[in-house]
């Protein structure tokens, strides 16, 4: 099949996407919190970033691979974490991560995923990066790291901007539980999406595997809970500097910061040692009452010299490009990912990444810019 003849662009994969993932689900999948207008913000302002066309360049082949971290990606972007991806889709973190092995991109893995990175360890190619929501006890952040670098996850993400449980009004709406639960009013929504419930049958009903085991260990009271107080929220803390630090002399490997919004974070974060920061609002899910990040990339560009990574909002190759033009150096995307799921199973992830990278040279072209260095000097 053509998939490009009928979802040419990732608005179709949302799409379709919608009509065959549960009402509950998606409303995990897709909502913000508050009135959502960070979730909006974040696609307005990325609109308002406009270029210079340039003609009369002559036929050329564009340059979309990307140095990062000292790796080469055959393209400029990757994998962001989502929590509990094997919800919004059976099987969805073993399928992203052979995704990620075989574009040759990042593929981030959530702790609070569906599985636990002994599961996916076959399916990971040499560009693994596991994401940590800080937790608070310290044999668990040692076992934590222990068993992601043993599973072959090389990079640590440390994700600050979840200091508290956020509200997400929509999610809750929903009636999402965790662990979940199909009651008789969610049963009905997941009747309604035979090809999710046939794969959730397969898999069981999803659970935070990772974090389940280390309730166990720290005796927590697994009782139902609303989905925005979960068992990853009771295990993990609101770090600080100090928790900054012990977390780079304990991992060998290659840190990233995610969650920066502030300049003067930024350069206190270089100053500590670690190797890229990662420029985000959690698209909007966290706190509603702040800036897109294409608004506050530029100026921790000017604050730092370490390697940044931006999301939050971005769906088209126009918007990688938007980003790198403003001074990241790689481009996370999730929701995205998951539309690709959820409309083609395991075939859609290689589709969106074609979408993608077919938008960046078509872009590139108007733009007469062969390598995504170049991109910056194009802008309006």
């Amino acid at each position: 099949m053509d998939f490009h003849a009928k979802y040419p662009a990732i608005s179709d994969l949302r799409r379709a996407a919608r009509k065959r993932i549960p009402h509950f689900v998606w409303e995990y999948l897709d909502s913000a919190t508050g009135n959502e207008r960070t979730l909006q913000r974040n696609r307005d302002k990325l609109d308002e970033v406009l270029f210079r066309p340039s003609v009369l360049h002559g036929e050329f082949t564009p340059d979309v691979s990307r140095s990062f971290l000292g790796q080469r990606f055959d393209l400029p972007f990757g994998i962001a974490p989502v929590g509990m991806s094997g919800l919004i889709w059976p099987g969805a973190e073993q399928m992203l991560a052979q995704a990620g092995a075989q574009l040759n991109i990042p593929y981030s893995m959530s702790t609070v995923a569906t599985q636990t990175p002994e599961d996916v360890a076959p399916h990971l190619g040499e560009h693994a990066w596991f994401q940590m929501y800080p937790p608070r006890d310290t044999e668990i952040r040692l076992d934590m790291m222990a068993r992601a670098k043993g599973a072959g996850f090389t990079t640590l993400i440390m994700t600050v901007d979840v200091p508290v449980a956020s509200r997400r009004e929509r999610q809750t709406r929903g009636g999402l539980t965790q662990p979940p639960k199909l009651t008789p009013r969610l049963a009905l929504q997941a009747a309604l999406c035979p090809v999710w419930l046939n794969g959730i049958r397969k898999t069981g009903m999803p659970r935070m595997k990772m974090m389940d085991g280390y309730a166990e260990k720290v005796q927590l009271d697994k009782t139902m809970r609303s989905s925005t107080a979960h068992v990853g929220y009771l295990l993990r803390t609101s770090p600080d500097w100090d928790y900054v630090r012990k977390l780079r002399a304990e991992w060998d490997g290659a840190l990233i910061v995610k969650g920066i919004s502030r300049p003067e974070d930024a350069q206190a974060l270089e100053k500590e040692g670690v190797d890229a920061l990662w420029v985000s609002n959690h698209a909007g899910r966290q706190f509603d009452g702040g800036p897109a990040t294409i608004e506050t990339l530029p100026a921790i560009k000017q604050a730092t010299s370490l390697p940044l990574i931006v999301d939050s909002g971005f769906e088209t190759g126009l918007d990688i490009l938007r980003g790198i033009a403003l001074g990241a150096d790689f481009i996370m995307l999730g929701r995205p990912w998951h539309y690709a799921l959820g409309a083609l199973g395991p075939k859609g992830a290689a589709h969106m990444a074609d979408i993608l990278a077919k938008d960046l040279a078509a872009n590139m072209g108007q733009l007469g810019t062969k390598t995504l260095s170049d991109v910056k000097h194009t802008l309006l």
